[in-house]
């Protein structure tokens, strides 16, 4: 048995994004069948709760990456040793390192060479030299307009390790925990109102009306958020909303997810552990980055938002357009209905045309 380190070193969505990838390399080589791997996870702390609970990963290690993570620490010897130092004392040989379009795998390559690393694929637009086994060109050795969690999982396949016979491929995570105690036994909607990014958030007043709208149809809404959003939370709640800001941790956040009719959400953690649960998403979309690589993977979905508004392509975290009409223009009348075509197994012809045909 081998361990092998997979490397994805953003945030929470990102890495439940890696984890077929993650499955993969635990399956083992195609040349080896029956071999298992360990994987050790390389992740940002703001990735280390999704690492935890993704199947098949042994171990997690977070280390804040200066170019990648936002605010990045400083670059310092000290730092840099953190990481190398793990490295040499956990017999890691190989490495295949996730990246999405915008990112480099050079600069760790070089620290998993020094290290003593021998074998690493990644994808790279720029000449790897020696830092590079295994080189994927973006664009070249496969389309840039894929969903992210099948990148990740090609570039595990060009490494040579392939999902295990029955696995769909879908997003997993390991089994959630009983809720009951925060949400009762009655069906319920999931309203999760915050956004990591300013830029791919829905109005809070919006959500608000949205809320009173399901409940208006007879839903029974469970608004979550983390701590810090608890006055977002509590607005969008209402009087009558099921009100969990700051009562869940990642995993506890996972159940509630998991027994949810559906979850309207934008582009962030959660809409991806949603999928990862198998639960229908709404997702108001923010096109600041492309839907066709970043929607909700492998489960029922309606997607809301302009697709072409002036913001699309932008990668902004604050809005760069007044009014934010990307997702402003949403109606909250247009997401009470869009869960109700999910709960009813209508497909929409507008989100297959925007998330798969850009």
């Amino acid at each position: 048995m081998s361990r092998v380190l997979v490397a994805r070193l953003d945030s929470v969505g990102d890495v439940l994004l890696a984890g077929p990838a993650v499955r993969a390399v635990a399956h083992g080589r195609r040349s080896g069948a029956g071999r298992a791997n360990d994987v050790v996870m390389l992740c940002g702390p703001q990735g280390e709760a999704a690492a935890s609970i993704l199947p098949d990963v042994t171990e997690v290690f977070s280390w804040p990456c200066p170019w990648i993570a936002n605010p990045a620490p400083p670059v310092s010897p000290r730092h840099l040793d953190t990481l190398t130092d793990y490295i040499r004392h956990s017999r890691i040989t190989e490495a295949v390192i996730l990246t999405s379009f915008h990112q480099s795998p050079l600069p760790l390559a070089l620290l998993l060479r020094l290290a003593g690393v021998i074998r690493i694929t990644g994808a790279s637009t720029d000449y790897p030299g020696s830092l590079l086994d295994i080189r994927l060109r973006p664009g070249e050795d496969f389309p840039e307009d894929q969903p992210e969690a099948e990148r990740a999982l090609g570039i595990a396949r060009a490494a040579g390790f392939e999902l295990p016979p029955g696995d769909d491929g879908k997003l997993k995570v390991v089994p959630v925990p009983d809720v009951t105690d925060l949400v009762g036994e009655e069906p319920y909607i999931v309203v999760h109102p915050g956004a990591t990014a300013p830029a791919r958030a829905w109005p809070p007043l919006h959500h608000a009306a949205a809320v009173e709208l399901l409940e208006g149809a007879g839903h029974r809404v469970v608004v979550t958020g983390a701590p810090a959003e608890r006055a977002l939370t509590a607005t969008v709640a209402g009087p009558s909303g099921i009100d969990l800001g700051g009562r869940t941790d990642l995993r506890t956040l996972s159940g509630v997810l998991a027994r949810a009719k559906a979850v309207v959400t934008g582009n962030t953690g959660p809409a991806h552990l949603a999928a990862a649960v198998g639960t229908p998403v709404v997702c108001l979309f923010s096109p600041v980055v492309p839907a066709v690589r970043w929607a909700p993977y492998g489960v029922p979905l309606e997607l809301l938002g302009d697709q072409n508004a002036a913001c699309r392509l932008s990668r902004a975290r604050e809005c760069p357009v007044p009014g934010h009409p990307c997702l402003s223009s949403v109606a909250p009348e247009q997401v009470a209905d869009a869960v109700e075509r999910l709960i009813s197994g209508v497909s929409s012809l507008s989100t297959r045309r925007k998330v798969w045909h850009p």
